[in-house]
């Protein structure tokens, strides 16, 4: 599937072919504090897939728990996460749904780092709900 993406403020865009079986939702503490929300969506492109349309995005490294040191991709005008990927030998992108136009059309398929998923995120569809605030 080709998808489209781009911050909040359209300083960066890119594009991509991703398999929407891929998508996935990961609840690890770094991804919580790092999107600022309960988890974090996800589908992976290949590195050959993945292409800068427009700007440049910053890069933070961090070093997972398993060691790897993960550069994370935004913007450094708006703050909006685009993706994670290998800091030494990137292959895989991992693209933040959120900037995903298509967001939509890719459901999440997996979740990991459960257990330190939030109690209260697990579901949220029996809150009230307001349509537009």
């Amino acid at each position: 599937m080709k998808i489209e993406g781009n911050c909040h403020c359209g300083a960066i865009a890119y594009e991509a072919e991703v398999d929407p079986a891929k998508a996935c939702i990961c609840h690890c503490a770094d991804c919580q504090a790092l999107s600022g929300a309960p988890f974090r969506a996800s589908v992976p492109a290949k590195a050959e897939d993945f292409r800068i349309l427009k700007g440049q995005p910053r890069t933070y490294v961090k070093v997972a728990e398993s060691g790897n040191r993960r550069a994370q991709g935004f913007c450094a005008d708006c703050g909006s996460p685009l993706y994670a990927t290998s800091a030494d030998d990137p292959k895989i992108y991992n693209l933040r749904l959120g900037v995903v136009k298509q967001r939509a059309q890719i459901p999440a398929q997996r979740q990991i780092w459960c257990e330190a998923a939030l109690d209260w995120a697990r579901d949220v569809s029996t809150l009230p709900g307001v349509a537009k605030s």
